[in-house]
């Protein structure tokens, strides 16, 4: 088969990125074409004794372009001056062998197939789009329910019809064999009455009429039980086979039970079913996405409740495809794109074996069972072959797609389409979105309590590693060495303290970003002016942790420099935190002093009410309190009364040492402080103070909330665990008595069970 050429699809390499803009579309048949440079047929990979690519199989030169730079298959065209030449022997394009890692084939397939991204999943895209529930709908696309596509009203009238004929004559029938049992019975009886009253003597002879007389009433019994059950049960059936026929609608899916049922009395068939993908593909087909929309609108109207909520999925889904110009029929695959080889290759191991991508098998099974259903269609074999092959082939294309939705716990797991792109080792997070650059770093993040909003700690050899080509700049501008990079880099290398000197200067107002992933959000990435620090970590403010989303049990960071002045620019002025202190997602606040700060600020400003005297001490004003603290005459949370802006308070000194904190503007907050109310004192700062000094206040408070935390004792510290002298002895002791429970168990005189009980009780008294 000829590939196919496509000379129009030559990009300029100065406009390649030339783009405005970019959307994601489902490709439809042609589109899948148009990408294609021929079509795969066979399921060979490489030749086992030439180790040159198949003809027609998954890594063809003439699909999908020439191994080697500008040779072709055969060697008859070779070097770039014949460039863009197709070879008249092999077919091959002479050109360089980095298409391979472009240029995409396809496969022709035998019957239509869903595709899994679609069906499956919670919601089910089809099972939305076209109404039908998604178990119905999958057990329909595995050939184990049928479709109803098409349904003749006419016919469906003249179907209830014979049924009732049909009902009746059945009924009609059972109590005819019925009466024909009984009158045999009743000749049986007679004939045995006649043998009775000949062989027998008198007295003998009412005994056995008597018998016989009960036998056959009890058979007559049993004759009308089982006729009632018989006309019972055919008028169920009858029943059920006559709601289905009366409640059948357009799409709806029958069981293969319903089916057989329908279709087992002699009735017009007013009814037409498909299965499989194709009976998906039918409906979709006679889908008018403008018209849908009309009478979705009009439906939604009048529904309310659950049912309104469904309709308007169905509407939602239903415009966009119709806004994005898809066509719902590219859901289903009829031609399926094949993956560039260089993107799923095959290595040559050691001993002539071969490391293939999962990828490939998965080709192969799909262009094997492919291929097998061709040949089938074209031997005319029976309906149910060919839908067990079309079923295989559903299952194949599945499992190529991904292979997480369809489990299989016997075969082995292949690595499909979606799990290449899936996750953190996929694709778009691994290569695309996680790209390594230059001027960055990473290290894992630690608290840094002294810093301030806008500062983060970086450390010095990872600094000198970052900001090396500036100090190299301005150690050969003061002529601290030879004027060369050389000299100047070895210069570095001795640690003297003249470079560190030059780093603090250039580093003083140079911002740094530190991302963090997942960058979900626009706070994932933010700057701040770097803080030189010893130690190999960087170290962070507590209250910009809620924007990234960290904490600091082994989280890690990426550190990038912005070199041009222009994107200085841009990060001191949009990027700091002190510019980016609301949350993206509703507005409110989120760079706030927590945890040990709101404990701390809580702490400080509570009062305890048995330190209260019947006589509350009274003072002038703050400086006086302040005066009393510091001589021990009053407790940080004792109530005393103060003069405060002119007014006389009952307060506490604490609660004073906090509002010397806030602005001016917030005027005295004389209540205790929750991590609720430190929000709202950040929002109200918002409104009449600016950006920095909004960045001061939550400072502030995060040092005074940490100074309260650590003065009312809650944390632990390592010397507040002692230790006991005697330590080693108690271990010792233990460890005996251990050993002699483990003879005992050796011995045979006390169980397991008694062995680790007693083990238990002699580690709980030692500890």
């Amino acid at each position: 088969m000829e590939p196919k050429r496509n000379k129009e699809r030559k990009f300029d390499p100065i406009n390649i990125a030339d783009f405005k803009g970019l959307r994601v579309l489902i490709a439809n048949p042609d589109d899948i074409k148009q990408f294609s440079y021929g079509e795969v047929v066979k399921p060979e990979t490489i030749n086992y004794r030439t180790y040159r690519p198949e003809k027609d199989g998954l890594f063809d030169e003439r699909i999908f372009g020439p191994t080697r730079d500008f040779e072709c298959y055969c060697g008859k065209y070779k070097r770039i001056r014949y460039k863009g030449i197709v070879c008249d022997r092999c077919g091959v394009e002479v050109t360089y062998s980095r298409v391979r890692r472009e240029r995409m084939g396809h496969i022709s397939l035998a019957s239509p197939v869903v595709h899994i991204w679609f069906s499956k999943g919670s919601p089910s895209k089809l099972s939305v789009l076209l109404d039908i529930p998604q178990k119905d709908l999958e057990s329909v696309i595995y050939f184990a329910s049928y479709l109803v596509t098409k349904i003749d009203e006419d016919k469906r009238k003249e179907a209830q019809k014979i049924l009732a004929d049909i009902k009746e004559e059945r009924i009609k029938k059972l109590k005819q064999q019925a009466e024909d049992e009984a009158k045999q019975f009743g000749k049986e009886e007679k004939s045995r009455i006649k043998e009775v009253k000949k062989t027998l003597k008198k007295e003998q002879k009412e005994l056995v009429l008597e018998e016989t007389d009960v036998s056959f009433r009890q058979r007559r019994i049993t004759l009308e039980k089982r006729l009632e059950t018989e006309i019972t049960r055919t008028e169920e059936i009858f029943t059920r086979v006559n709601d289905i026929i009366k409640s059948l609608r357009l799409w709806d899916v029958l069981s293969e039970e319903e089916y057989v049922r329908l279709i087992e009395y002699e009735m017009p068939m007013f009814f037409e079913v498909e299965t499989g993908a194709s009976a998906v593909l039918h409906a979709i087909e006679l889908l008018d996405l403008a018209k849908l929309i009309g009478e979705l609108r009009e439906e939604v109207q009048k529904s309310s409740g659950q049912k309104q909520l469904k309709l308007l999925k169905r509407q939602h889904l239903v415009e966009s495809m119709n806004r994005a110009g898809s066509k719902p029929v590219s859901l289903v695959l009829q031609i399926l794109p094949v993956l560039p080889p260089d993107l799923r290759p095959m290595v040559q191991l050691n001993g002539g074996r071969f490391a293939t991508s999962d990828l490939n098998d998965l080709y192969r099974r799909v262009i094997n069972r492919n291929n097998r259903l061709k040949h089938l269609i074209s031997l005319g074999a029976p309906e149910i072959i060919l839908r067990n092959e079309k079923r295989m082939l559903q299952e194949s294309v599945d499992y190529l797609i991904d292979t997480s939705i369809r489990t299989s716990q016997t075969q082995k797991q292949f690595k499909s389409l979606s799990d290449i792109l899936r996750g953190k080792q996929g694709r778009f997070r691994k290569n695309l979105l996680g790209k390594r650059v230059d001027y960055s770093g990473r290290s894992v993040i630690i608290v840094g309590p002294e810093l301030r909003l806008n500062q983060c700690g970086l450390p010095k050899e990872m600094a000198l590693e970052l900001f090396k080509p500036f100090v190299i700049r301005e150690v050969i501008a003061r002529g601290l060495t030879t004027p060369n990079v050389k000299a100047a880099k070895r210069f570095i290398e001795k640690r003297s303290s003249e470079i560190f000197d030059i780093l603090e200067e250039i580093t003083k107002n140079h911002p740094v970003l530190l991302n963090r992933a997942p960058t979900l959000h626009k706070l994932g990435i933010q700057a701040f002016y770097p803080v030189l620090i010893e130690g190999s970590a960087i170290k962070i403010h507590p209250c910009v942790c809620a924007g990234y989303n960290a904490d600091f049990d082994g989280d890690q960071m990426a550190i990038h420099i912005p070199l041009s002045s222009k994107a200085q620019e841009e990060a001191m002025k949009l990027m700091m935190p002190a510019h980016n202190l609301l949350k993206p997602a509703d507005g409110s606040p989120i760079t706030l002093p927590n945890k040990e700060m709101a404990l701390g600020a809580f702490y400080l400003t509570s009062i305890d009410e048995r330190l209260r005297k019947k006589n509350l001490p009274i003072f002038s004003d703050e400086k006086e309190a302040h005066l009393a603290f510091s001589l021990k005459k009053i407790a940080l949370r004792e109530p005393i009364k103060a003069r405060i802006k002119g007014d006389i308070l009952e307060t506490s000194i604490g609660r004073i040492m906090f509002n010397e904190r806030l602005p001016a503007e917030l005027g005295f907050i004389n209540s205790e402080i929750k991590a609720s109310t430190i929000k709202q004192i950040v929002t109200r700062a918002m409104v009449t103070c600016d950006d920095l000094e909004v960045a001061d206040l939550i400072d502030n408070l995060k040092e005074i909330g940490f100074l309260a935390s650590t003065m009312s004792g809650i944390s632990v510290s390592t010397f507040d665990l002692k230790r006991l002298p005697n330590k080693e002895k108690l271990i010792e002791e233990a460890e005996g008595k251990i050993k002699e429970i483990e003879e005992e168990y050796q011995n045979g005189l006390i169980t397991q069970n008694e062995q680790r009980r007693l083990s238990n009780n002699v580690w709980l008294e030692a500890t």
